[in-house]
């Protein structure tokens, strides 16, 4: 199984799915994606964080459908016909679990080498920078590498991410 985060040595290569929100180039290891959708119709869970407030139909099984943007303090987006979701397997209290992420817009699989990463500064910055796993530059941009591990433990909490899977009810 693949780790919960993206690692990067000195001397690595890593593949990543590149992707926008809120104005801002995302990355999330290539390896942890199972597909990109567009926008599917969704169900509200009552109750459930705002991050995780919603589930989709994924080839027969109901997913979370997390809102990063709201993980981050912004607010929540309106759809454009460029928005997708995309399907991640991620482990979640040790299970791989199928996770669906809004995106403004997915660009493309790319190579991010190890030596263009840095830590997020500490000051002057619009997200939360323990979700910031690590910045990469790349042709005078930046981009930013969410710490989903972090993101889930402390904004979904495991029992807003668990696999949900009819069979078990």
């Amino acid at each position: 199984m693949r780790e919960a985060a993206m690692q990067v040595s000195s001397e690595d290569v890593l593949q990543a799915l590149t992707f926008n929100m809120a104005g801002e180039t995302f990355a999330l290891e290539a390896g942890v994606v199972r597909e990109i959708l567009d926008l599917q119709p969704e169900t509200d869970i009552p109750g459930a964080p705002a991050f995780v407030g919603a589930v989709i139909n994924f080839r027969g099984r109901v997913i979370p459908l997390v809102d990063l943007r709201l993980a981050f303090g912004l607010q929540q987006a309106e759809t454009t016909p460029d928005s997708r979701i995309i399907v991640i397997e991620f482990p979640v209290d040790g299970a791989p679990t199928l996770v669906g992420l809004r995106a403004d817009k997915v660009y493309e699989v790319t190579t991010i080498d190890a030596s263009s990463t840095e830590a997020p500064p500490s000051v002057g910055m619009r997200w939360r920078a323990d979700f910031i796993q690590s910045f990469a530059k790349r042709d005078g941009d930046v981009i930013v590498i969410p710490d989903l591990a972090r993101i889930f433990a402390t904004r979904g909490r495991a029992a807003s991410v668990t696999p949900l899977n009819p069979s078990q009810s």
